[in-house]
């Protein structure tokens, strides 16, 4: 009953495709399209270094560039709009030929993306839509809506909600209303769940039931924790089980975790979360949260490196979304990955077989 489904549809078919082929079996290391560089100059921006996910999605980008023969212009903003418009604006003036940008708020780099439209310049949105300019060529991220649907499927099939008579409790924890993935990731687990919610098969103990009621602002571990306490107190206090607690990411995730070592005497619920992250991998191992959806950024990076090649030489641009993701402006043409799911039986083989932490890390 723990696994099932899941790992069958998912584990089986897309972590083979995604880790041996790459993004969805677009790209390995470096593509074909990225040798032929003729001196060409990447610029890549970054939302901070403060977070290890994004240090790593530089670096690799960088290292692939650099293989492919690119110069790379790779600067790091310190989670400061101001700081990210003004790099940005500066490699569009030293010469870059195409921009890859993780935005720190998706709609504050207008004035650059109007800068790089009028210079010719392409531009990627990587892993965060640009909003509200049509600068914006394409977009490169993980299929954000399959993130919640993977989280929700675990939740059906680890409680076995088509055959278990239930009724099971259950609570959100989304993330960061600012964000545009947030809504995605929140939509994917709860369509999933909808139709058990609607037959009473889980039951929403809060009420709180919506992504405005649900959700975090800055992704806040501390926030997290903070509403988690409030919906303990406030319903559980009785002696109520919660048997689900479906968080959006890791960040959310240790924050209800903390509000239960604290605040609950009950049966430990599902937890789910999402990157991954060493403290939430641990916590995996040690059976303080059930999985995390994983998001290979070292694949997402390879993809963006074979789009470039393919806009420097003047190919077609491997898309697979032409509808989803409109920011306002337009509908930008995009590339979505594949994520997998971790757990406590699995983690070796996603995490550590494939080079992504060492046993040391997660010790």
């Amino acid at each position: 009953m723990f696994k099932k489904k899941v790992i069958a549809l998912l584990l089986g078919a897309a972590l083979v495709a995604s880790m041996i082929t790459g993004c969805g079996g677009a790209a390995g290391t470096s593509s074909d399209s990225g040798k032929s560089t003729g001196g060409k100059k990447v610029g890549v921006s970054m939302p901070t270094k403060d977070l290890q996910r994004w240090n790593q999605d530089g670096d690799n980008m960088k290292k692939e560039f650099e293989a492919a023969g690119y110069e790379v212009d790779l600067q790091y903003a310190s989670n400061d709009v101001q700081t990210q418009l003004s790099q940005v604006e500066n490699m569009i003036s030293s010469g870059c030929n195409v921009l890859v940008i993780a935005a720190i708020e998706g709609s504050s780099l207008g004035e650059a993306l109007d800068m790089a439209k009028e210079k010719g310049v392409p531009v990627i949105a990587y892993d965060r839509l640009l909003m509200d300019s049509d600068a914006v060529s394409y977009y490169a991220t993980f299929d954000n809506y399959m993130v919640g649907t993977v989280q929700g499927t675990y939740v059906k099939d680890t409680l076995d909600l088509d055959n278990a008579e239930g009724p099971f409790n259950i609570e959100f924890t989304a993330g960061d209303p600012g964000d545009n993935n947030a809504g995605f990731f929140f939509n994917g687990a709860y369509d999933v769940l909808k139709p058990y919610i609607e037959s009473g098969k889980l039951n929403v103990v809060s009420g709180q039931k919506t992504f405005e009621e649900v959700a975090t602002p800055a992704w806040a571990t501390e926030t997290a924790q903070s509403r988690a306490e409030n919906i303990l107190s406030s319903n559980y206090a009785d002696g109520k089980n919660v048997d689900v607690w479906l968080c959006s990411n890791d960040s959310t995730a240790l924050g209800v975790e903390t509000a239960l070592a604290n605040n609950y005497n009950g049966t430990y619920p599902i937890i789910t979360g999402q990157d991954c992250d060493i403290e939430n991998t641990k916590n995996m191992i040690a059976g303080k949260q059930s999985m995390s959806v994983f998001k290979d950024t070292r694949t997402l990076a390879s993809q963006v490196v074979k789009m470039v090649g393919q806009i420097l030489n003047n190919e077609t641009v491997d898309v697979n979304d032409t509808t989803t993701y409109n920011n306002n402006k337009i509908t930008v043409p995009s590339y979505l990955c594949e994520p997998v799911f971790a757990d406590a039986n699995n983690y070796k083989e996603i995490l550590i077989d494939s080079g992504y932490y060492t046993e040391d890390d997660l010790k």
